[in-house]
C-alpha cells in the first residue's frame, strides 16, 4: 500500500487554477499537427475534449460503439447543468456551488477538483449558449435557473427535460466542424478493447470493428478514456443497455488504478420494476422534484388496497399522506440529495408502506396536484380571472406544468399508460450514476503516464455522492476547459518524438490477447447466454451491494459473484462469428469484464467500515437513521491496484485533507 500523489498545485483554493495554467507548459500550434491524441467516447466528456483538442491543433481519432456520437448517453440526461452564475440573485457564488458539491459528496472529494469545477462552471454556459443550446429563458429573456436536490439556490440551467440531448448536439457540431476539417478521424461502430503501453506510456489502443469483426492497432501520443460509468454491472439500471465499462476496466488491468467502486449513486425518481423480464429502468428527471411532492399512504392497510387495485391515490386524503421527505427533512423536503431521497424511500418501502403491485412491493407516489393548483390560482390571477373555478385552475395550472415538463408527462404517459397530470406518478430508487472511477491526479492523468480519464469514467469530483445536475458540469468542463490545458503540459515532451509505430511487440502482444480472448467467447459453446450470466450477476448486486450493505451480505457476494464468473467461462454459449456483426460478443466482453468489477466493488464497500453517501452500510447508522461517518479512519480515496485477479487487487489510498471546508456531519433537516 502506498499513499498517491494527487499533484494538487500549492497557493490559496481559490488561486490554484489559475497559477497552473500560467505556469504549466505549452505546445505551439506548429507542434501541435504533430501530436495525436485519442478520445474513447464521445458523450459530453469525449465529445466536447475531442472537439477542443481537434480546434488547438492536435490530431485527434475519436471512437464510438454507437452508430453515432450523438447517441452516446448523455443524451439521457434531462434535468439540466449546473453553473454558479448566481442569475436569480438567490445568494449563489463559485464558492457555494463548492461547497455544495463537498457536502453532496458526503466529504470525500478533493476540495482543489470540486473548487475548480464549480470556477469553471459559467464558463461552459456561455460556451454552450454561443453554440446554440436553446436553453429555457424567462419572461424577460434571462436564461432561466431551477432547483435541484441538495442546494437552497436555483443555479441548474436547462433545456426543458432534453437538457443532455441539446448539449450532446451542441458539442457533436463542435466535433462535426473538425471533422470536416480532417482534424478529427471519427470510428463510429468500433469498440476499445485494450490500451497498448509502451515504456511505461499510453501509446495506442485496440480497437474492434463492430461491424466487420476486424481487429484494429491504433498509435497515439496519450489516449483519453471519456467512456462513462458502470452502473449496468447491475443489469437493470437507468443506463443504455450498451454503457458498458469495459474501456476502463481495460485499462485498470494495464495500470490504471480504479478508485472508491462502492460509490454508485441510486436515483430516488425512476419508473418502478414491473417484471422479471425487464432489461432497462427509465429515469424521471430530478427536476420533477422541483415541483412534485412524494409520499406514501400514512395507513398500511391503504398501501396495500392501492397495491390490489382497490383505492386510488386521489381518494386518499390528505391527512392520510405521509410525505415524508417533508416531515424528515423539513429544511429541504423534496429536494434532499439522492442517496437521501432514495434510502428513504426504501425505508417506507420496506416498511410494508409501498404502493407497486410488483414482487418487492417498491414504489412511492410523485404528486403534482399542489403544484398544478398553486401554478393555476397563479395564472387566474395574472390573466384577471376572478373567482375561477376549479376545473379553471387545474387548466391552467396543467399548462404551466406541462410547458416545464412536458415531454417527461408524456414519456412517463407512454411506458406506464397512466396521465401523470390527473394522477400521481409511481417511482422507485434505482441504479444510476456511479461516482467511482480510474483514479486520476490533478491533470485528470490515472496512474499511466499518458493515459487520461475524464467526465464519468473518472472517480474526481463528486465524492460518495453526486449531486443532480452536476454531471453534465463534470463532463463538459473536463472536456472543455480542463483537459485541454493538462493535456498540453504532458505532450510538452512529444513534439520530437514523431508518429507512434504500430508494429511493434507492444501492439502485437496487445492484438494477440484481444483476439485470443474473442477466440475464447465464441467457441466456448456453453448452455447459456450473456444475458443469463448478466442478470444473475445484476441480482447479487442490487441484493447484497445495493441501496444497503452488511458486512455478511458483501462477503458473500464476493464469493459469489467469483463462482459466477467461473462458470461464465465455462459455461456461456456465443452464437455466430467473431469476423462479422455480432452483438452477444459484444455484451459476453463486457460482461466479462462487469464479473471482474462487481467482486472489486463488492471488496470496496467491504473494506469501507463507515457509511457515507451512496455507500452506506446498515452497520454504521446513525440512531435516526443517517449515514454514519468514520472521517478518523475513512477520510481518504481508496485506489486499487489490478494484480491479476479482484480478490488480489492491492489498495492504495489518497489521503483527503479539507482546509476550507469543516467536517461535520451532514445535515438536510
Amino acid at each position: 500500500m502506498s499513499n498517491l500523489n494527487s499533484k494538487i498545485p500549492a497557493g490559496s483554493l481559490k488561486d490554484k487554477w489559475t497559477d497552473y495554467k500560467n505556469n504549466i507548459r505549452l505546445v505551439n500550434p506548429a507542434n501541435k499537427r504533430n501530436i495525436d491524441v485519442i478520445v474513447v467516447g464521445t458523450g459530453l466528456a469525449g465529445g466536447s475534449a475531442a472537439a477542443t483538442l481537434a480546434e488547438l491543433g492536435y490530431n485527434v481519432k475519436a471512437f464510438c460503439y454507437q452508430d453515432s456520437p450523438r447517441r452516446a448517453h448523455s443524451i439521457a440526461a434531462q434535468g439540466g447543468i449546473n453553473a454558479a452564475k448566481n442569475y436569480q440573485g438567490d445568494g449563489d457564488s463559485t464558492y457555494r456551488l463548492f461547497y455544495d458539491t463537498i457536502k453532496g459528496g458526503d466529504y470525500r472529494s478533493r476540495e482543489a477538483n470540486v473548487y475548480r469545477l464549480a470556477e469553471v462552471s459559467a464558463n461552459i454556459i456561455d460556451q454552450c449558449v454561443a453554440q446554440g443550446v436553446p436553453f429555457a429563458r424567462d419572461y424577460g429573456g434571462l436564461l432561466d435557473n431551477r432547483s435541484f436536490g441538495g442546494v437552497l439556490v436555483s443555479r441548474t440551467f436547462y433545456a426543458k427535460g432534453q437538457t443532455g440531448q441539446q448539449l450532446l448536439l451542441g458539442a457533436y457540431s463542435a466535433m462535426n466542424r473538425q471533422i470536416a476539417k480532417g482534424k478529427i478521424e471519427m470510428f463510429n461502430r468500433h469498440e476499445m478493447l485494450d490500451v497498448v503501453i509502451i515504456d511505461g506510456k499510453a501509446r495506442g489502443i485496440i480497437a474492434r470493428n463492430l461491424v466487420t469483426g476486424e481487429i484494429q492497432r491504433h498509435s497515439a501520443h496519450a489516449v483519453v478514456i471519456a467512456s462513462g460509468g458502470y452502473g449496468n454491472v447491475f443489469f437493470l439500471s437507468t443506463n443504455a443497455m450498451g454503457s458498458n465499462a469495459t474501456a476502463a476496466w481495460k485499462i485498470h488491468k494495464k495500470g490504471a488504478y480504479f478508485a472508491n467502486p462502492c460509490y454508485t449513486q441510486i436515483h430516488p425518481t425512476c419508473i418502478p420494476v414491473h417484471g422479471t423480464q425487464q432489461s432497462k429502468l427509465t429515469l424521471m428527471s430530478e427536476s420533477l422534484r422541483n415541483d412534485g411532492r412524494i409520499w406514501v399512504p400514512k395507513k398500511l392497510e391503504d398501501a396495500k388496497a392501492v397495491r390490489e387495485g382497490k383505492l386510488r391515490p386521489v381518494d386518499i386524503k390528505e391527512e392520510d399522506r405521509d410525505y415524508y421527505l417533508e416531515r424528515r427533512y423539513p429544511s429541504f423536503g423534496n429536494l434532499v440529495p439522492r442517496d437521501v431521497a432514495s434510502r428513504a424511500a426504501k425505508e417506507r418501502c420496506d416498511a410494508g408502506f409501498g404502493i407497486v403491485n410488483n414482487d418487492t412491493k417498491e414504489g412511492v407516489f410523485l404528486d403534482f396536484a399542489s403544484a398544478i393548483q398553486r401554478y393555476g390560482k397563479e395564472q387566474a390571477h395574472i390573466k384577471g380571472i376572478h373567482n375561477p373555478s376549479k376545473e379553471e385552475i387545474i387548466a391552467l395550472g396543467e399548462k404551466v406544468i406541462e410547458s416545464k415538463y412536458g415531454n417527461l408527462f408524456d414519456m412517463y404517459t407512454q411506458i406506464t399508460a397512466e396521465n401523470p397530470y390527473k394522477t400521481p406518478m409511481k417511482i422507485y430508487p434505482a441504479v444510476h450514476y456511479t461516482m467511482g472511477g480510474t483514479w486520476v491526479d490533478y491533470n485528470l492523468m490515472t496512474t499511466v503516464p499518458g493515459l487520461y480519464s475524464i467526465g464519468e469514467s473518472n472517480f474526481s469530483d463528486h465524492g460518495a455522492n453526486r449531486l443532480g445536475a452536476s454531471a453534465l458540469m463534470q463532463g463538459l468542463a473536463d472536456g472543455y476547459f480542463v483537459l485541454p490545458y493538462t493535456i498540453g503540459d504532458y505532450l510538452a515532451d512529444d513534439i520530437r518524438t514523431g508518429k507512434i509505430p504500430t508494429n511493434t511487440p507492444e501492439f502485437e502482444e496487445a492484438e494477440k490477447g484481444v483476439k485470443d480472448t474473442i477466440h475464447k467467447l465464441v467457441n466456448n459453446k456453453g448452455k447459456h447466454s450473456v444475458d443469463y450470466f448478466h442478470k444473475k450477476l445484476g441480482l447479487i448486486m442490487w441484493n447484497k451491494v445495493g441501496m444497503a450493505r452488511t458486512p455478511e451480505g458483501l462477503k458473500e457476494a464476493i464469493t459469489e459473484i467469483a463462482a459466477l464468473r467461473e462458470e461464465f467461462w465455462k459455461d456461456v454459449r456465443v452464437p455466430g462469428d467473431a469476423d462479422e456483426l455480432n452483438q452477444e460478443l459484444e455484451k459476453a466482453g463486457r460482461v466479462a469484464d462487469f464479473l471482474e468489477l462487481g467482486e472489486l466493488f463488492a471488496r470496496d464497500a467491504l473494506e469501507r467500515n463507515e457509511s457515507c453517501g451512496g455507500h452506506f452500510r446498515e452497520d454504521f447508522r446513525t440512531e435516526d437513521g443517517e449515514a454514519k461517518r468514520d472521517d478518523e479512519n475513512y477520510t481518504y480515496v481508496a485506489a486499487w491496484e489490478y494484480t491479476g485477479k479482484p480478490s488480489e487487487a492491492i489498495l492504495h489510498k489518497e489521503d483527503l485533507v479539507f482546509e476550507n471546508v469543516e467536517l461535520k456531519t451532514r445535515s438536510y433537516k
